[in-house]
């Protein structure tokens, strides 16, 4: 495909339209809430509610572009689906980051409820493209929603841990060696600090070119890390609930309260890795296997939701789930009802510094995928200005998720597969998706039957959820040509990483020889075990001054060149016969 025939398809695309005059925008409003095509429009619910068959085919409903004109109610089914589709993603980290510190159900419940506002509120910010100063803007102007990146979950579980170890955090040894760790909000409202001065870093790389950002993180850096993010998070987190836990019980002591999974004073305890949490497990994996089968586009979007449901459903039948959560819950919530004393623990700044330029590179590549599915150009001036407008949503959006108690948000990509699927990328959708995640937020009650769900329900659909993560990954690193050098740096990147991943203690006692350490040379230590003991951030690092150092031919260099235009052509290719059929 040449390059006159990709200028011929981009210019296709069609020009946004002024803004109404306030008379006709209020014309325009009333016609809507008060006319059945305002409401409904013409578009088959039929294809998007009923079920289909693997070998079935329908005709597809037409495509609705960023400001196309959308009936309500598909906006807000759109909307809906968005955020059921995003939810799993959203409601995670809060319980991980609650079961690693040992906090009450109360607290739990508030962290939950805080992430869907959060989220929801910044959600809006980055749709929104607001325009600042010579030519920058703040938002991607694109159905771009957030949420808690899971480089900050795989990186405050290792901060976690190191708090644990040098007695930051409370903990206990028991007779036979087991650990318990006693409750530690403060180590939640460090992280809070520590990633609100760390966020500054990410708003300053907004204002680069994203040429050179795409030239310092090209796809061997990016795909390596987000693959690492995945398996690292399958390991630590999505496979140890599925067999029951992941707050000590997976060692199987022999005495005390994490003897049986989750704890021996709940509702059907039993050992780790039993064949009853393992079943629990498999059946909402099996659970979003058929749906994706045998599903209807709605549920298919919210096939996560559907794995969580259906094994809860059966949890709760054979006595597994314990309502106190629920009943504890408030009816109603908002932010600030708890607080986390912040401050920035000097550790964790390095680790999150990396965290940030984690997100600047995962929000590359998701902006570009929404653009894509969009129909818009992914290449110009103005899809530059989207970049450099969602990177600085998201340092800013780090920034004031940690005043609003939440861990730091960055663009999420799981919403890219609803538009797709739903062939809607209207902001209105975007916009209703955002008022249900701040209603589910809102309702207290929400909050507290998430934190119901048993862990092997939750193991079950997170490792899912984590894999697909590495898929993304791994479809990043398909751009990579593998070349030699190309190959070597992976292999380096992937020593590190993966030996970290099947061996997480071997950088742990490695400042151990050391001895009476100051303060200052103590801290950089856990810094530095921090980093080298998180997979994706030390495979990061190995790859980013590889590809740096290492010089690459000439020839390799036109071959990449060449490569990148290629894959250009066959991906406007691709969105040209979608926008035909």
């Amino acid at each position: 495909m040449s390059r006159a025939s990709v200028s011929s398809v981009t210019k296709e695309q069609p020009s946004p339209a002024g803004n109404p005059n306030p008379r006709s925008a209020f014309s325009n409003a009333r016609r809507r809430v008060t006319t059945k095509d305002g409401w409904l429009g013409d578009y088959d619910y039929q294809w998007l509610c009923l079920p289909s068959l693997p070998t079935g085919k329908r005709k597809q409903p037409p495509f609705y572009g960023l400001d196309d004109e959308l009936p309500l109610v598909l906006a807000m089914a759109s909307g809906l689906q968005h955020a059921l589709a995003m939810l799993a993603g959203l409601i995670t980290p809060p319980i991980i980051f609650a079961s690693s510190l040992a906090l009450d159900p109360e607290t739990s419940s508030y962290m939950i409820s805080a992430s869907l506002i959060g989220c929801g509120i910044l959600s809006l910010v980055q749709m929104s493209r607001l325009k600042l100063w010579r030519g920058y803007y703040l938002g991607t102007g694109l159905l771009s929603v957030v949420g808690t990146s899971f480089a900050t979950l795989s990186t405050a579980t290792a901060i976690f841990n190191v708090m644990y170890s040098n007695g930051t955090c409370p903990s206990t040894v028991g007779a036979d060696g087991t650990i318990t760790r006693g409750s530690c909000p403060d180590a939640y409202g460090m992280v809070l600090g520590t990633s609100l001065i760390c966020s500054f870093l990410e708003i300053g790389l907004s204002f680069l070119p994203p040429r050179v950002l795409q030239r310092i993180f090209p796809p061997m850096v990016t795909g390596t890390v987000i693959v690492m993010i995945g398996a690292s998070l399958i390991g630590s987190s999505g496979i140890l609930n599925w067999g029951g836990g992941s707050n000590g019980c997976q060692a199987r002591p022999t005495s005390g309260i994490l003897e049986l999974c989750p704890t021996v004073g709940a509702p059907h305890a039993l050992q780790w890795g039993s064949p009853q949490f393992i079943g629990l497990g498999f059946l909402s994996f099996v659970s979003i296997i058929l749906t994706e089968l045998f599903g209807s586009p709605f549920l298919r979007n919210a096939s996560i939701i559907v794995g969580l449901a259906v094994g809860c459903i059966v949890a709760g039948a054979a006595g597994y789930i314990d309502g106190s959560t629920i009943t504890s819950a408030p009816i109603i919530t908002f932010l600030w009802v708890y607080r986390f004393k912040i401050s920035v623990y000097p550790p964790a700044i390095l680790p999150m510094l990396a965290v940030y330029v984690s997100a600047a590179m995962e929000a590359i590549g998701d902006i570009t995928a929404s653009a894509e599915v969009s129909r818009l150009r992914v290449e110009g001036e103005e899809f530059d200005s989207r970049i450099q407008g969602g990177i600085l949503s998201d340092g800013i959006g780090g920034f004031i998720s940690a005043l609003f108690t939440v861990a730091p948000l960055s663009v999420f990509a799981q919403n890219n597969g609803v538009i797709s699927v739903t062939r809607c990328a209207n902001r209105a959708a975007g916009r209703w998706c955002c008022a249900f995640l701040i209603l589910f937020g809102t309702l207290g009650k929400i909050s507290g039957v998430f934190l119901a769900i048993p862990n092997p329900v939750l193991g079950g659909v997170t490792t899912f959820l984590f894999a697909s993560v590495i898929v993304s990954g791994l479809r990043v690193l398909s751009f990579v040509r593998y070349t030699r050098r190309d190959r070597f740096i992976l292999a380096a990147a992937l020593s590190f990483g993966v030996g970290d991943l099947l061996v997480p203690d071997i950088f742990t006692y490695l400042f151990d020889g050391v001895n009476n350490p100051s303060g200052g040379l103590q801290g950089l230590f856990e810094s530095i075990t921090i980093v080298l003991s998180t997979p994706f951030l030390i495979s990061g690092f190995v790859a980013l001054v590889l590809n740096l150092l290492l010089p690459q031919d000439e020839s390799q260099r036109n071959d990449d060149e060449e490569c990148v235009e290629v894959v250009q052509d066959l991906e406007i290719q691709m969105s040209d016969q979608e926008r035909k059929s």
